[in-house]
């Protein structure tokens, strides 16, 4: 084979190298309905082995936005690949779907095969914490289109949900309603063309600790909460009216999207959570509370809308959720 492709600077030896080297991980994600084989021109899932009766599909994609540039600044590369399956998946979890497949695209300028095998390996781990079988992907190489070391990455979800389980249950929400946060491991993906504008007006060092004791580089990088396990037990048992993932728009924008006409999101601003990194945040930025909301997911990953007969059970499952407001009239 002609040395040409090479020598513009696309080597596909590398790339076929690479997927030898992930297809071990891709098939530690087998899932009954996938064969989690990586290889063929396109990815098969079997509905009816995964076990469904009257499936709708849910899809979602999204990136990792600018969040991606202080994981290659720090070389921390092993958790994005989950930050790429988290905003997917949560995505899809929230129309009460489970999260059955996933597929990867790894773009770059010149192909590094440990920092690819590191970014797609935690892709991998996140499917795994979704359920989600990792069933195909692309890694492109693309001279001259981005800058040494750098990437881009984004991911493509797809699950499933019987017809008579599609949350929302607009219909049935109304005042009295109780919402119920899980818990953020950080900012999540949201929000970091401000963060690094904030950590580089304030010489933020990110190998150094922060204010509160934590590595900056861990408080910045720390992956999105994949909520799947936590919230298919209360899907299960029938006990949601319906969820919001707090991606960009934070709570102030993402909760009124699952509300029926008519209806308010009252938050109490008692119970709401401010983690350091957020306080921190808002200091840098003179954020006032509302644009805190909005950017940022403040300490909330998920919130869940459940009647209030059904909190305190909702409450018992979902370890360290917590009442953080309820519906009213409009």
């Amino acid at each position: 084979m002609t040395d040409a492709y090479k020598k513009a600077g696309v080597d596909i030896d590398a790339g076929n190298a690479l997927v030898k080297r992930i297809s071990p991980l891709a098939a530690a994600t087998r899932r009954p309905g996938a064969a989690a084989d990586l290889g063929g021109f396109g990815g098969l899932f079997d509905l009816k082995a995964a076990g469904f009766d009257d499936p709708i599909l849910v899809s979602g994609t999204d990136g990792v936005g600018t969040k991606l540039l202080l994981a290659i600044e720090t070389g921390k590369l092993d958790g994005i690949g989950i930050d790429l399956v988290a905003m997917c998946a949560n995505d899809v979890l929230v129309q009460g779907a489970e999260p059955l497949f996933f597929l990867d695209y790894f773009a770059t300028g010149k192909l590094d095969q440990d920092a690819a095998s590191s970014v797609i390996g935690s892709v991998a781990e996140g499917c795994r914490q979704a359920g989600a079988a990792l069933i195909g992907g692309e890694t492109a190489e693309m001279p001259g289109f981005y800058a040494d070391g750098h990437f881009d990455l984004s991911g493509f979800c797809v699950g499933a949900v019987e017809r008579s389980a599609i949350l929302p249950v607009m219909d049935q929400m109304k005042a009295g309603d109780v919402m119920i946060a899980l818990s953020s491991s950080g900012a999540h993906s949201n929000g970091y063309s401000l963060i690094r504008k904030l950590i580089a007006e304030q010489n933020v060092d990110l190998s150094a600790d922060a204010p509160w004791g934590e590595n900056w580089g861990d408080a910045l990088l720390a992956p999105t909460i994949i909520y799947a396990e936590a919230v298919k037990p209360l899907l299960a048992g029938g006990l949601l009216k319906g969820m919001a993932h707090i991606t960009g728009g934070g709570l102030i924008e993402n909760v009124p999207r699952v509300l029926t006409d008519g209806l308010a999101a009252s938050f109490d601003d008692e119970k709401l959570p401010k983690p350091p990194l957020f306080e921190w945040l808002q200091k840098a930025g003179d954020l006032s509370d509302t644009e805190l909301r909005t950017v940022f997911n403040c300490g909330v990953g998920m919130v869940l809308i459940a009647s209030a007969e059904k909190a305190d059970e909702v409450l018992a499952k979902a370890e360290g959720s917590f009442v953080i407001g309820t519906l009213t009239d409009a």
